[in-house]
């Protein structure tokens, strides 16, 4: 059973994203630098950006990767944490999953995740980390 916690619609966010006062955002930590923003979806997150005039940016094209093994717990976590790698690499600091299936091969269990970066600032123009 994969962690209950982490399905297509999560958020995560990087630690240190400075976001609107206004903002309310229960977030649990999962790796060193990001969190899960709990009760949170991609819609409630840009009604939130939006009502404080800030920019959630949307990066096109599907960040896709595999997670194997045999706990699922760790399969989608190694699975999310390559994610990561990906949206850090594009100076991004938030991302959605959009998809999260558990599949076999051979008899080897694996998740296929896919996502999207995205960005948090106050302001139009992208800026990046």
């Amino acid at each position: 059973m994969p962690d209950p916690m982490i399905k297509a619609g999560s958020i995560f966010i990087e630690d240190g994203t400075v976001l609107p006062g206004s903002m309310v955002l229960e977030r649990k930590p999962f790796s060193p630098n990001w969190r899960l923003a709990q009760g949170l979806d991609v819609r409630g997150l840009e009604a939130q950006i939006g009502k404080a005039g800030w920019t959630s940016f949307f990066m096109a094209g599907e960040i896709r990767t595999i997670g194997f093994g045999f706990n699922a717990i760790r399969r989608v976590r190694a699975a999310v944490e390559k994610v990561i790698e990906n949206v850090r690499s594009q100076k991004c600091n938030c991302l959605e999953i959009t998809r999260l299936v558990a599949k076999s091969f051979l008899g080897i269990p694996y998740v296929s995740v896919g996502a999207h970066a995205r960005h948090l600032q106050d302001g139009p123009q992208f800026r990046g980390r």
